[in-house]
């Protein structure tokens, strides 16, 4: 039986969607801007899950891709967080349906929840006043209304929506009933909102009560609610994750919360955010929430910079050096480079459209790969051909598997291998090598406790990675990517 006894806890639901076009080339749709260290060693969502590590939060509730699950799940183990539920969405429908499953999954584990939702992109360094605000907000979520959070505007910002607050909520410090809620305006207007002094920011932060957000929500948008029951009820386990059900969930319309309920409903406040608060949106707001130097720029990676002001250099691949650059943003990984003016940086989404249009492999996914038995880079390639880095991590192994156009040669570089070719198992060591032909039945172990590193290289009429036929997989991928 549920719990329905839950104080002040609070669920924190942990958005973990969206492809972060306009942080091209770092961010891509199998590798997003919330897994990446964009202002720092630690991703944008495990500075999110860090910030709800206190007794009164319950342990969080991600919501994820399927095919992020185990870069997610390998992130918050090396926090030491265990979630209460990895959600897996099958296919993207916005934060709608997204958010009314993991409200769906709560709502069985405790029926009086108060829950959280937080976008795992967001940066928020001020963690006392953070937290505040949010205990700030619980009576009022409590009482049946949903409450959001306001950041005073300091700009004219196009790209934010806007929150006009009206009288304060009676018995509530600090809180106000919502007037008014403006999706991303133009410049003039945004100007207006900032010198009225009543208007802010909408942060995409949102607290309230589990039952009362699910009545609301299937007032306005039964079919979503009913559908994403049917999701949360299908559901099945694999290993830690929960995947929703594809049918149920892919029949749902794409919808943000905004559009399909807050702006909406009558029953809206919001508390004004004293935090600091930043949307990584682009890569002019990664430079102006980074680290920055005695001429304000950010480094990051491999860089060398001369007579550079007001930038954003980072490199996750080659050398990159910079002479008499201002107000600029330079991004390199192995196989892209970006560079863009600061106060034009939202127009990368543009860029990736049209690279899209072309096809181009940059737009989707990074030369390397991570895996939950380790990574493999693409290091060169050609007609008929193909060249990989394997690093396999200690004690892993990659699936039993056969490809059907392809052969591989092994080539161990460091540490030791356990190689199975059909029903024959052999040990190699540095500088020893074996032959996979194509259609035999293969694996590839580490047992040793190092990292163990294999050149791999392909030869064949197709060496697409579709071409794997998982025979047995410790991961539970056996039919799946």
């Amino acid at each position: 039986m549920a719990n329905t006894n839950s104080g002040q806890s609070v669920y924190p639901v942990i958005l973990s969607g969206g492809a972060g076009t306009r942080l091209w080339p770092v961010s891509r749709p199998q590798f997003p801007k919330q897994l990446h260290g964009l202002t720092g060693e630690r991703s944008l969502l495990q500075k999110t899950a860090l910030r709800h590590q206190t007794p009164w939060f319950k342990r969080p509730v991600i919501i994820c891709n399927a095919g992020h699950r185990f870069i997610v799940a390998e992130q918050l183990q090396v926090l030491g967080i265990t979630p209460t539920e990895l959600m897996l969405e099958p296919v993207g429908r916005d934060t709608a349906p997204a958010i009314a499953a993991a409200v769906l999954r709560i709502s069985q584990l405790d029926e009086g929840a108060i829950v959280l939702v937080v976008p795992s992109d967001h940066l928020i360094e001020d963690l006392s006043a953070y937290h505040k605000a949010i205990l700030a907000g619980i009576p009022v979520a409590r009482s049946g209304v949903i409450v959001t959070f306001g950041v005073t505007p300091d700009r004219p910002e196009t790209g934010y929506g806007y929150i006009r607050r009206g009288a304060q909520m009676p018995g509530a410090e600090n809180c106000f009933a919502v007037e008014d809620f403006v999706e991303k305006p133009d410049r003039e207007r945004a100007q207006k909102f900032v010198e009225s002094g009543t208007y802010y920011w909408n942060s995409g932060i949102f607290l309230f009560s589990a039952s009362h957000f699910l009545a609301a929500l299937e007032n306005h948008e039964t079919e979503i609610v009913s559908l994403a029951k049917l999701a949360v009820q299908r559901a099945t386990r694999d290993l830690d994750f929960l995947r929703l059900d594809p049918e149920s969930f892919g029949s749902m319309r794409s919808v943000s919360i905004d559009h399909a309920l807050i702006e909406r409903t009558s029953k809206l406040a919001v508390v004004p955010a004293e935090f600091d608060w930043t949307d990584i949106g682009s890569w002019a707001a990664a430079w102006g929430a980074g680290s920055k130097d005695e001429n304000k720029n950010v480094l990051l990676g491999d860089v060398s910079v001369h007579e550079t002001f007001n930038s954003y250099v980072r490199s996750d691949g080659p050398l990159v050096t910079t002479v008499g650059i201002e107000d600029i943003a330079v991004v390199a990984t192995q196989d892209a480079i970006l560079v863009a003016r600061l106060d034009k940086s939202q127009q990368v989404k543009q860029v990736v459209a049209e690279l899209s249009k072309l096809e181009r492999d940059e737009v989707t996914s990074h030369p390397r790969t991570l895996r939950p038995w380790g990574e493999f880079q693409n290091i060169d390639g050609g007609d008929g051909y193909a060249v990989k880095r394997i690093i396999v991590k200690p004690g892993q192994k990659l699936s039993l598997q056969r490809h059907q156009y392809r052969a591989e040669h092994w080539v161990v570089v460091r540490g030791s291998a356990v190689v199975q070719i059909n029903e024959s198992v052999q040990e190699l060591a540095t500088n020893e090598s074996v032959y996979i032909p194509a259609g035999a039945i293969h694996r590839l172990e580490n047992n040793g406790d190092q990292d163990l590193q294999v050149i791999e290289v392909q030869t064949g009429s197709y060496l697409g990675e579709d071409d794997i036929e998982r025979i047995d997989d410790a991961y539970g991928r056996k039919g799946q990517p």
